[in-house]
Formats: structure tokens, C-alpha cells, sequence
């Protein structure tokens, strides 16, 4: 039987590789999916090559699951033929030479300086705006991803360093500076946090009832702060966005910027150098007098 392997995969990827229970529900769904259109044909996983995994992504494709998730099903494929090639299950990957069509890049959108301004330079009415402000200013400072926001214990965060601890993907930990607003909005935070805590509390933001703030809370508080400041929709990932170009944009060190970010690979930071050279194109075409488009008279 095919499923007979897949718990040990799952296994496998929260015990050893340490992924995350979004991850392995994601790998677990897409291979759930390849199993249950291969089991018609196949019965053993040896008797799998590539055309039986192509004839699935096709009907997938024609289905009308764009590139993105196409790519994300190859790569969750790739990773369990590779397993039950350590395994010794298997004898070749048959998803290893295949490729799933290219997705369009999609450059992350950013804020400028003045909206930033905008968004953040408010005073808060209220112990749930302190928090949130607070929330605002640490995404914006330091750059953080919306789950390592959350995760965020009371000993994360050093005002007298100036700097938090968070825990990225895989488990790895690296410590962010905090700027001068974000520290003055933390303290405030701070003093409203010690009247709404829980005994023996560690989750350094809090909900109104005194437990650990939800990743859904946090993203409906910032977007309800941004239509009260007449911005368009804010989300903790425009903020990550807003911060990446914005030190990128100072200071050149794509290098700096991935440790910030937490990306493992460099290539998904160089994004952020496109978008840099769409700013610059733009800024061109304004300013450069053998750039402007003529403009023909009637």
C-alpha cells in the first residue's frame, strides 16, 4: 500500500528537519493527493516513474492550480522520493528531472518613508492601541515575520541592549536591534502589560484577556490602525516588506539584510534589489532629460 510510508515521512519531517505543523500539513496534503491518483494504477512505490507524476501535475494544472502551488507540490514530491530513497524503498526519484512551469515575479510591495510616518506617528487612545503600536514599531523596526512576532516571550526583548531574540524557520534563532521609536513604544507596551498578565504569563504580547495574541489578531489590528490613519490595507508582511527595502535602500549590505530576515538562502532577499531598481528606473525616467518620452504636438 502506498500510505504505508507517508506517517514515517511526517515523522520524519517534524523529528529530524524540524518543520513547522503548517509545513508538514502542506507536504502531507500534496502527497495525500498523489497518492490517492496514483493508487488506480500503482500499488507499490517502486512501480512509480516520472510519467505517472507528470499526468498528475497536468490534471492539476489543468484544473487551474497556478505555477506557485504546481512548485510547491514538486518540491513536497522530490522530498519524499528522496526519503524513501534513504529508506532504500525506492531506487530512483522520478520527480528529481521534473519542473513545474514558472511563476511571474512578483515584487513585494513596500510603503514609502512619508505613509510609515503616517502609519506610525500617532498617539495611541487606549491600552489596546499602546499594544498595537507597539506591535507596529517592532515589525517596521526590526523586520520580524508575523509568527515570530507572536511567538515573542517576555525575555525576547532587551531594552537595555536594545535588541530581541526571535525564533525563525527550522528553529533558528538570531537576535535583531530594536530602533529608538520601537524601544519607547515597547516601554510603554510594557507598563500596559503588567496589568493584563496572567500568572506565570511569559507571551510578551498579550489579548485583552491576558493569553498570547494570535497571529489573526495581530493582522486585524494593524489593518483596522491603518483605515483609521486613512492608509489602504496594512498587514505584517508589508511592514517586513517596508523594512527589508528601506535598510537595503541606506545601505547596500544585501548581506546584513538576509541575516535580518532570517532567509537561508540570498536569493530570496535579492528580490528586494529589483524592487530597489524599480524605485531607480522610476526616478530615471522622472529625472533624466534624454529619458522623457517626447510628446508629439497635434
Amino acid at each position: 500500500m502506498l500510505n504505508e510510508h507517508l506517517i514515517s515521512f511526517i515523522s520524519h519531517l517534524k523529528v529530524v528537519r524540524n518543520l513547522s505543523p503548517h509545513t508538514t500539513k502542506n507536504y502531507k496534503r500534496d502527497i495525500t493527493q498523489l497518492i490517492n491518483f496514483l493508487e488506480k494504477e500503482v500499488h507499490k512505490w517502486k512501480q512509480v516513474e516520472e510519467l505517472h507524476v507528470r499526468n498528475f501535475i497536468n490534471k492539476e494544472r489543468r484544473r487551474g492550480l497556478n505555477p506557485r502551488s504546481l512548485q510547491r507540490m514538486l518540491s513536497s514530491f522530490r522530498s519524499f522520493f528522496n526519503y524513501l530513497l534513504d529508506e532504500e524503498i525506492i531506487e530512483v526519484n522520478p520527480a528529481s528531472e521534473m519542473s513545474a512551469p514558472k511563476s511571474p515575479i512578483l515584487l513585494p510591495k513596500a510603503l514609502d518613508t512619508d505613509l510609515i510616518k503616517k502609519f506610525l506617528d500617532f498617539k495611541p487612545n487606549g491600552d489596546l492601541e499602546i499594544r498595537d503600536k507597539a506591535i507596529a514599531e517592532l515589525l517596521y523596526s526590526s523586520g520580524l515575520r508575523l509568527s515570530e512576532l507572536c511567538n515573542l516571550d517576555i525575555d525576547s526583548i532587551s531594552i537595555k541592549e536594545r535588541s530581541c531574540r526571535v525564533v525563525g524557520k527550522g528553529n533558528k534563532t538570531r537576535d535583531l536591534p530594536i530602533g529608538e521609536k520601537a524601544i519607547q513604544a515597547i516601554r510603554d507596551w510594557i507598563l500596559v502589560r503588567n496589568k493584563l498578565s496572567l500568572p506565570n504569563s511569559k507571551a510578551f504580547f498579550l489579548n485583552k484577556n491576558g493569553t498570547r495574541l494570535s497571529t489573526r489578531s495581530v493582522q486585524l489590528r494593524l489593518k483596522r490602525l491603518g483605515r483609521k490613519r486613512g492608509l489602504p490595507a496594512i498587514h505584517p508582511h508589508l511592514l517586513r516588506h517596508s523594512f527589508a527595502s528601506h535598510i537595503l535602500e541606506s545601505s547596500g549590505d544585501l548581506r546584513a539584510v538576509q541575516d535580518m530576515l532570517g532567509h537561508s538562502d540570498i536569493g530570496t532577499t535579492q528580490i528586494y534589489t529589483k524592487l530597489d531598481f524599480q524605485q531607480l528606473s522610476k526616478v530615471y525616467d522622472e529625472a533624466h532629460p534624454r529619458a522623457k518620452k517626447s510628446i508629439k504636438s497635434i
